[in-house]
Order: C-alpha cells, then structure tokens, then sequence
C-alpha cells in the first residue's frame, strides 16, 4: 500500500485468501474496484491442505489444492487485487468508512468489506494429525473420499456430520469404521440409524484416535486406538499421567488400569468432529452471528449481511455445503453484492450532489435605511 493508510479508503477488503476470496479478488479487480486481500494466517484456506482436487470445474485430470489456490491468486493479481498479510482482531462497522484493526497495529478504511475468512475443521490432537493431514487424513469426505476405493477407513465422531462423512465413504472405501469417545451418538436419530443399518458400517464405542501411522510418500497406513470401558479413554490417560507420586497410585491405576491400545490397519482417516468458522472478530459487531458462529446474510440469493455494505462468502457462511466450487460462487456473487452496492451509494450521492446545487438560494436579508 503507498497511500497513508491513514487517509487511504479502500472501495473493496476482502478478508481471506481462501478459493472464496480469491474469487470475490477476480471479479473485485474486473470490475476496476481494486480490491486489497488481506491473506490471514493461512493464506490459501483449508485448500491448501488437499493433495487433489478432482471435482472443480475446468480440471479433469485434477488439480493440487495449492495450485489450485496459486493459479487463483495470480489471476486476481493480474487484474489489479492487491495483497498483504495481516490478520483482522477488530473491526468497527457503526460509522463510515468501516474500520479494521490489524494484529501489526495497522488500520485499513474501507467502503465494502467482503468477510471471506473460512472456517477452520476441528482436529482431535492425534499424534502425526499435522504432518498427515491431507495425506490420509482428511476432514472431507466429500473432497477426498474417491481417493480411498477399496480402503479400510476410520471416521472420527458421534454427531450428524460424522454420520454423513461415514456413509458417503461406503461408495468408495471396503468398510468404515465409526470411532467415537462415548457409548452413544450425539448425531440426530435419523442419521444414526442410517449409519447403524449400513452393512459397511462399523463402531467402535468408547474409543479414541491416540497415534496415525504412515508418512507423506505412503499415506496413512495404520492407527492407534485407545479404549475403557467408561469412555473418555485419553482423559483416563492425562489424568494417569499427572498421578506420578506413590500416594497417587491408587488413583493412577484407577483412571488407567482399564485403558486398552490397539493398532488397526487403514488406508484412511476422516475427522468428522465439525468445523469452527472463523468469526470471532465480529462477535461484538452488528454483524448477525448464528449459533454456529457462521455469519447469517439476509433472506434470497444474496451475500449480503445485517450490516450495509458487509457481504460473507465461503465457508465463513456456509455450514452444508462447504465445496471449493460453491465457494468460488458465492465469492463472486459478494464480489457482484458489493459492486452493486457501491454504485447504487455512489448514485445517491451524485443525487443529493445535485439536489444541492439546483437548491433555491436562501432570501437575501432586506437592508432597511436607518435615515427613513
């Protein structure tokens, strides 16, 4: 940026660089608003994460998820978005221009601002999630599920979305084994009676993903389970753990005598334990949160939000759906919203402009002559 960010106001922000900001940056810059992207602490989004990408449009031999994301970038970069690293902690959207405070202590001014920030997926802090993740160990079985035809897999979870990462998985896996930490779901009863009436499903109750083994040339090719009889098996282990001393040591065998470990064979591991939108530098804004924490955007095909000139696009805002491809979509729709927006303002004020123009003079005062 060379302008004084101080007096500098953008026409268009957009927050995140995931597939849904970058889509909103090309269509932004085609439309001349030169849009700034601030790319957050993962650039690139949960796509960067995905070895593969076989289902977007345009690419039938697929195409990396990281490439996918660096074509993207490059292509909104030629039409003139611009962008920076930083990372929003505040925004102050009750007076114009909006206002956005960076962790750097930086300040950005803005028009419109397109929310595009994604949502981060639940990990279960199993030994190697990291280094495997999107080597194996997925949190979309829609997204990575064909890469595992004829595998044994693992699913991670006990509510709906487990549920339905699990039976998606019976298209393509040889059997799907439902791990979860209790002795009964927490998934709505519909869902779990599909998943227990399915012949390929299986579950293991009271049970916990400890240790993922493979490597990033291999893939996943085994885990490490741990079970008790009361569920909760890791906590049994913590607090085994933190019970060193010999007047603890009733306690120790107590909370881990019954803890079993067995390691299983699979080609796949799916965490199906939710996803947390990445919100939480507008919970104290006028922005409308739901009870998910995804931004709520007004009623029809809009990405507009409770707040004029506000428009979310991606996973931020989208709790089912949650494909690359429908983010790109909606992307470019908040890019279209805020586009329209701003010239429906910009046409106000060249209204009011000449309303003032054409306005009738105020009576010049009458001068009385005081020798009269």
């Amino acid at each position: 940026m060379n302008e004084d960010t101080n007096t500098l106001v953008h026409d268009v922000v957009i927050v995140g660089s995931g597939v849904a900001g970058l889509s909103a940056a090309v269509y932004a810059a085609r439309a001349d608003l030169e849009p700034l992207v601030l790319e957050g602490p993962e650039p690139g989004g949960q796509l960067t994460l995905t070895t593969d990408v076989e289902n977007f449009l345009g690419f039938p031999e697929g195409v990396g998820g990281m490439e996918l994301i660096q074509r993207g970038k490059e292509q909104a970069g030629r039409f003139g978005a611009e962008f920076v690293h930083g990372t929003v902690e505040d925004v102050t959207l009750d007076d114009r221009p909006l206002e956005l405070s960076l962790s750097n202590g930086e300040k950005l001014r803005t028009r419109a601002l397109i929310v595009a920030t994604g949502a981060s997926a639940r990990l279960v802090g199993a030994e190697n999630e990291d280094e495997l993740m999107g080597y194996g160990v997925s949190t979309c079985a829609t997204c990575d599920g064909a890469f595992h035809r004829g595998d044994d897999v693992l699913v991670i979870g006990g509510g709906d979305s487990a549920m339905e990462e699990a039976l998606f998985l019976t298209k393509f896996a040889d059997s799907v084994t439902i791990v979860h930490r209790r002795d009964e779901l927490r998934a709505s009863e519909v869902m779990a009676e599909r998943a227990r009436d399915h012949d390929a499903v299986s579950f293991r109750w009271n049970t916990e993903l400890l240790e993922i083994q493979g490597s990033q040339d291999e893939g996943v090719t085994g885990a490490t389970l741990v079970s008790h009889p009361d569920g909760y098996p890791k906590q049994k282990l913590e607090a085994s753990a933190a019970h060193g001393d010999v007047a603890d040591q009733a306690a120790k065998t107590r909370d881990a005598g019954e803890v079993e470990r067995e390691t299983v064979d699979v080609g796949g591991i799916f965490y199906g334990v939710g996803h947390v939108p990445n919100t939480d530098f507008l919970e104290e804004t006028p922005v409308e949160l739901a009870d998910t924490g995804h931004v709520e955007t007004r009623e029809g095909m809009t990405t507009e939000t409770t707040v004029e000139g506000v428009f979310a696009a991606g996973d931020v805002m989208d709790p089912d759906y949650r494909q690359a491809i429908t983010s790109a979509g909606t992307g470019s729709m908040a890019a279209l919203d805020a586009e329209n927006w701003l010239d429906k303002r910009a046409a106000e004020r060249e209204v009011a402009t000449e309303q003032d123009q054409h306005a009738e003079p105020d009576a010049a005062p009458i001068e009385v002559d005081a020798s009269d």
